[in-house]
């Protein structure tokens, strides 16, 4: 029997979706898929509600940006703000595609080739006994530089301090290298709830040794 991936993320579905965004989610989400010919610049995993993707496209606007979300309520809060009344993207979105689902399963399909890589307020996953569903282990980080340029650069965000020392960790058992732990502060909305009612979130940039 084939070994199945511990899920690293909670739920998949929240409330009951609107009919325009059911409608987004049926019509546009199709469309903007992953398309492997493409050159591929920027990656975020879990993107929550979009709003740090939707900086990246106004920052990069010539470069493709991914983003992987498997919960529906933010993929489609993004499709929502991301399309015009008539359900067509609007001109400085063009360039922004959506993986709906666990991003280890667009590695399994090809290799990329990112300059940049966004991992921003990752489940902490905080109680020891659902340590093993921490997206961040060495395995995970090994991946990510698999698919990172060769100048490119990993940036990870956390409010929670200890999972931040525990990535850190992490770190050692990788082909990776820390080059800098300083990012101005990214607003976000789980930045804003910061459910570790820590001062400030940290960072980890990570480039290839």
């Amino acid at each position: 029997m084939e070994k199945q991936e511990i899920r690293t993320f909670g739920r998949r579905h929240g409330k009951k979706l609107s009919a325009r965004k059911e409608r987004l989610i049926e019509k546009v989400l199709p469309a903007i898929s992953p398309v492997y010919t493409e050159k591929n610049d920027i990656l975020e995993i879990g993107f929550g509600a979009g709003e740090h993707m939707r900086e990246l496209a106004h920052d990069f606007p010539d470069q493709i940006i991914i983003g992987a979300e498997p919960f529906v309520n933010g993929v489609a809060a993004l499709l929502s703000a991301i399309c015009d009344e008539q359900d067509n993207i609007l001109p400085e979105y063009k360039k922004l595609r959506i993986w709906p689902d666990d991003v280890r399963l667009l590695f399994d399909k090809t290799r990329f080739n990112f300059s940049q890589i966004w991992i921003l307020h990752p489940d902490p996953w905080p109680k020891a006994r659902h340590e093993k569903r921490r997206l961040l282990n060495a395995d995970f980080l090994n991946l990510l530089g698999q698919n990172l340029s060769s100048n490119g650069k990993i940036i990870i965000g956390t409010d929670h301090w200890e999972y931040y020392d525990w990535i850190l960790d992490q770190v050692k058992n990788t082909n990776l290298k820390t080059c800098d732990s300083q990012h101005e502060t990214i607003q976000t909305r789980y930045q804003q709830k910061n459910m570790a009612h820590t001062s400030e979130p940290k960072y980890i940039i990570l480039g290839l040794q």
